[in-house]
Order: C-alpha cells, then structure tokens, then sequence
C-alpha cells in the first residue's frame, strides 16, 4: 500500500496528523486511516473552546465499515473547527490533508516532540 505522507506533518499511532506552527496546531486525519475506515459518512467534532487532553477522545468518524473515535495528537483548547467536513464528510476521503478537522491553540509544546515523523509513521503502517 503506497501512503501519501506529507513530511512536514506530524503522526501519531491512532492514525491522526497535525501540523505544528508555533502554539498552534491543525489536527486531521491520515490517508491511512481514511483508506482503512472505507467511504467516511458522518464526523463529529468538539465545540470550539472545548478544552482537550492529549490522547484523549475528541470526536468520532463513522464509515459504512466503523464507527472510529478520533484521538487529540495533543493538548490545547480548540480555537476552530471544520464545518466543511461535518456537512461533507466524503471530504476526508478524497483529499485527507487538505480537509482538517480541528484548529488547536496548544497547551503544552513538549508534547510535539512525542508525536512520529513521517518516516517513523509510515513504518508503523507497514
């Protein structure tokens, strides 16, 4: 299975990316994961200014095959949400780095360290 892995993103094992700009991060899904779920149909997400802990739940993906929580890569408070992709889920498996799902303002920036670069993610899914 060839994987699109962009480099500049983060991973983490639960199948999630996140792109880090200084206290600031945009949360996703993987092309793995949205390859392994099957046709996405529904998404949901947290409430903005909801208050996440890393590795915990934060929403939920259903597909005709699961029903698949989402895991936060990271803590922090959510400062946006994509409302593009709860109306067109369909969206994750199209193009899953063009479509995020969260924007997080980043609590704990030591925490960035403990996420997979694309070479070590891409191991992971082998």
């Amino acid at each position: 299975m060839s994987l699109n892995l962009p480099i500049n993103l983060k991973y983490t094992k639960e199948h999630e990316w996140a792109d880090v700009n200084n206290n600031f991060a945009t949360i996703g899904i993987t092309d793995f994961a949205q390859s392994s779920l099957g046709d996405i149909v529904f998404v949901e997400l947290p409430e903005v200014d909801t208050n996440i802990s890393k590795d915990d739940s934060f929403g939920v993906v259903e597909s005709i095959k699961s029903v698949s929580d989402l895991y936060a890569p990271l803590s922090g408070k959510v400062i946006e949400i994509n409302n593009i992709v709860t109306e067109e889920p369909e969206l994750l498996n199209q193009k899953p780095y063009d479509h995020w799902l969260i924007k997080l303002e980043v609590s704990n920036p030591e925490e960035v360290n403990e996420l997979l670069s694309s070479s070590d993610y891409s191991a992971l899914c082998e």
